[in-house]
């Protein structure tokens, strides 16, 4: 897990605002690119995997909770645990259960889609192939979720 301001650590601020959970180096590169030029989040904490993002979201040895991110955007095709199972489980405990979750995938099947939505996902949506396409997505994500959404009181 690594924070945006700190490339060369695998210590994660737990102030992270935007959790990205995404296994492919270049979309994660790409996701940044863009979050950050917008200016949506501060700090940014990157999941690798599944059983990674279930870790730093819900810490087996923490004394108190984490602040709640703000917004996770979860890939689904994750190694270890798939972002199906990721989701089902924020979704199951108090800690997360009312965090945005914007399924950030290059996923086009319906049966993914239905899933997600009825394990709670807030947002669906599909990864553009073309850059500035891609750019477009984050930035109208980033605009909604971290300007435009009211979060619940229990999240603040």
């Amino acid at each position: 897990m690594k924070n945006s301001h700190d490339e060369g650590t695998s210590a994660l601020d737990p102030r992270a605002e935007i959790v990205l959970v995404e296994d492919d180096a270049n979309d994660v590169e790409l996701t940044m690119h863009f979050l950050k030029k917008y200016n949506f989040a501060s700090l940014i904490a990157v999941a690798r995997d599944g059983a990674e993002a279930l870790e730093y979201l819900h810490p087996h040895d923490s004394g108190q909770p984490l602040p709640a991110p703000r917004l996770i955007l979860l890939d689904l095709k994750l190694p270890k645990v798939h972002g199906l199972e990721v989701l089902r489980r924020l979704r199951s405990d108090s800690r997360t259960e009312l965090v945005p979750v914007v399924v950030l995938t290059s996923s086009r099947e319906s049966s993914d889609l239905q899933r997600a939505y009825a394990l709670g996902a807030n947002s669906f949506v599909c990864k553009p192939v073309a850059f500035d396409e891609f750019g477009r997505v984050i930035q109208s994500l980033g605009n909604y979720w971290m300007h435009l959404n009211e979060a619940p009181t229990k999240l603040l």
